[in-house]
Parts: C-alpha cells; structure tokens; sequence
C-alpha cells in the first residue's frame, strides 16, 4: 500500500471505496451482537479464552498445520515436526498479541519484531528484525512477488507513521491493511504469516472493536479458505481501488465468521448452564 498521497488519511480514504461501508457495518452489527449475548455477563473469560484456541488453530491452518481443534485443545508437545511447531507458534503468538497492546500505538514496529520473536522461538541473528538484502523467506504457501530489503524497511516505516498518527479509518480497514501489508512484505525470514494475523488481531482489539478479543477473524480467514485468501490478497497487492475494496470485504466477512464462531460456542455455555 502507498502511504503517500494527496490525502492525509489514505487509511481512512479506503472507507469510501465501493462496499467497504457496508462491510464495516455489517461487522459491527454482528460484533454488537455477540457482545450483547447474555452469556458474555458471567463467563466472558471462558468465551476468550476458547476463541484463543480456535483463533490459532485457523491460523495455523492457514500457514499449512491443518489440525483438528480437539487436537490442538489436548497436545502438550508442539516440537515434534513442522506442523507441530507451526501450531505451537500460533498459540504464542495469540496468547503474547493481548500483552502488546500497550505498545503497538506508539511502537508498531517494536511489536512486529517481538512477534516474530515469539513465533519463531529460536535464536539467529535474522530473528526479531526484519530481513535484511540477500536474505531468503521461508513462506512457501505465498507466491507474491517478494519485494527487496530496501523496499520493505520504507514500507514498514509508512505503516508504522499512520498507525502512530491514527486517524479515522474504521478498525475494520487499518486491520485489514495492516494484515494485508505485512503479508505482502514478508519483511522476515519465516512465519510471516502467522505474525501478520497477529498483528490484525491487536488492530481489532485495540480499537475497541474487540476488546475481549472474542471474534477471531483467524477462523473466518480459515473457513474461507486458503485459495479465497491468496485470491484476495491478490487484490490486495494489485493496488487497484476494486481489489482493495475486495481484500477488506475478505477480511470483514472473516470478522463476522468468527463471531459466529463465538456466538456458537455461548449457546453451547448457556444450554450447558440451563
């Protein structure tokens, strides 16, 4: 994304563009409702935290760890292989995003690297910072075009000034630019992916949006596919108005997907309670 322009709020310029309104608004109807379920008054926690679970269990499928919930819900061991490790990952990811919250408004960038930190859980010199010229990317489900080193320290830079600047973008839009940006750079060596999901889960509940962070866009985005999510980020890196518009749509209808997901899981609580 360009974050120069004649406008001083290119984030908040997207909100005009076809669809992208009712997109917004669509989401906040569906978020107001689940956060209205009688439910959320005693057992909100128990809601979080299973929302947790099934959020990182969609974003490692995204990133190729297809498990089953039941599995994620009873390992211990997240060593074993790729897949493991790619599980193991998401779930630090979702249990560290809530800690940085505090942070990402005015240090955006300090929280990406400590993401990658945590995702990687390893110890190298490429990790926790981004990539650096003639440095490979381990991210073999995108096949983007990888922009240079050079190119993504500038636009990594961009982002982190409009989020620090704020604005008036709905959180629905700076999520999904902030999600489809980081996708598009790829700007460390692995799990690029799974910290760019990450990072639109801060959005979401920093915002307010979320608060109780109980909506994992990470299900919908999971629900919907790993082909419609490559198609949308397409449009995405296309740049074009209607291919922006269409990443933003994708993104909210994964919003509104997890939701549903949540509000299933407070219908089970309450006919469980009954």
């Amino acid at each position: 994304m360009s974050t120069t322009g004649a406008t001083a709020d290119p984030l908040a310029a997207l909100g005009s563009l076809p669809g992208v309104a009712e997109s917004v608004e669509s989401v906040r109807k569906a978020v107001d409702r689940v956060y209205g379920h009688r439910i959320m008054r005693r057992r909100g926690n128990e809601i979080t935290s299973e929302a947790a679970l099934r959020g990182a269990r969609g974003s490692a499928a995204l990133s190729g760890a297809d498990w089953a919930l039941e599995e994620v819900r009873r390992r211990t061991d997240f060593s074993a292989d790729d897949e493991a490790r790619t599980v193991g990952a998401a779930l630090r990811l979702t249990a560290e995003a809530g800690q940085l919250l505090s942070i990402w408004r005015q240090s955006p960038l300090r929280v990406l690297a400590r993401l990658h930190l945590v995702a990687a859980a390893e110890q190298g010199e490429e990790v926790g910072r981004p990539r650096q010229s003639g440095e490979q990317v381990d991210e073999p489900l995108v096949k983007l075009p990888l922009p240079d080193a050079n190119e993504v320290a500038g636009r990594l830079e961009g982002l982190s000034q409009l989020i620090i600047a704020g604005g008036a973008a709905p959180a629905l839009v700076t999520a999904a630019v902030v999600h489809g940006e980081l996708i598009a750079l790829r700007p460390f060596t692995s799990q690029n992916g799974l910290v760019a999901r990450a990072a639109e889960r801060i959005v979401l509940i920093g915002s307010g949006l979320d608060p109780k962070s109980i909506c994992p866009a990470e299900v919908g985005h999971a629900e919907l596919g790993r082909a419609a999510y490559l198609a949308a980020l397409d449009g995405y890196v296309s740049g074009t108005p209607d291919g922006m518009a269409a990443w933003i749509a994708h993104c909210g209808r994964a919003v509104e997907l997890g939701v549903r997901e949540s509000a299933a899981v407070c219908e089970a609580l309450q006919r469980g309670a009954a």
